[in-house]
């Protein structure tokens, strides 16, 4: 899953971080509430880690925003604030669990992974969606075919998979760790160049053809699909 985590404690934040790392997790650790709140309105994450009091906006006023903003991405507190009324603020602003400090990571781990089968379970109710369509791009996800400009395209099963993923997070940042987890279901391997090669022969089939490039490339960052 792709976490954000909002947590400043200095020894605690990395701590967690590096552990959901550990467990495969990409994981976007910050410390100030306005910087995470911008991010979360920005990208698409499965999993909110939030503590209740850090600089800018607290975790409870970034959560207000999402879900005022109709964000219903699934949210656990991490807090030093137990006491009952605080636990009850926390579920009525849109919480969906509550995690005291001190905690043990294995407690917190067993809280993500629930919360990531619970959202796949809501995923799977939404009716399926049979088809992408970026501008004049389209991808048939049933025939397994993509099209541009009326133009059929060969694709890869790589190749497929990889502009899916793409087409289904348009304006986004998608980072290469996150298309080796996600298409190759492999953990971080900074020395293969499976990604870069996948993405060059895309390019050649999706882009060079065309007058608009779909694909760009966002240095020491990833790449980004459409606008």
């Amino acid at each position: 899953m792709r976490i954000l985590l909002l947590e400043d404690d200095k020894q605690l934040g990395p701590w967690v971080a590096g552990g959901l790392r550990e467990e495969g997790h990409v994981v976007d650790h910050f410390v100030d509430g306005k910087e995470a709140l911008m991010a979360a309105m920005g990208q698409e994450f499965d999993l909110l880690i939030l503590d209740r009091m850090v600089p800018g906006l607290d975790g409870l006023a970034v959560l207000k925003s999402l879900r005022a903003s109709k964000d219903a991405t699934p949210a656990l507190f991490l807090t030093a604030l137990g006491e009952v009324d605080a636990r009850v603020e926390g579920f009525e602003a849109g919480g969906d669990d509550y995690l005291t400090k001190p905690f043990a990571f294995a407690e917190l781990s067993a809280r993500v992974g629930a919360l990531g089968r619970r959202r796949d379970s809501n995923d799977s109710a939404a009716p399926e969606q049979t088809s992408l369509r970026h501008g004049d791009l389209t991808l048939d996800l049933l025939t397994r075919s993509c099209t541009r400009q009326g133009q059929q395209i060969d694709l890869m099963a790589k190749e497929f998979k990889l502009l899916e993923y793409f087409m289904r997070r348009p304006g986004r940042l998608v980072t290469r760790t996150m298309l080796l987890e996600q298409v190759w279901d492999m953990s971080f391997d900074p020395t293969t160049s499976v990604v870069e090669t996948h993405i060059s022969r895309l390019r050649s089939k999706v882009d060079k053809p065309f007058d608009t490039a779909l694909i760009r490339t966002r240095r020491g960052e990833g790449y980004v699909f459409g606008g």
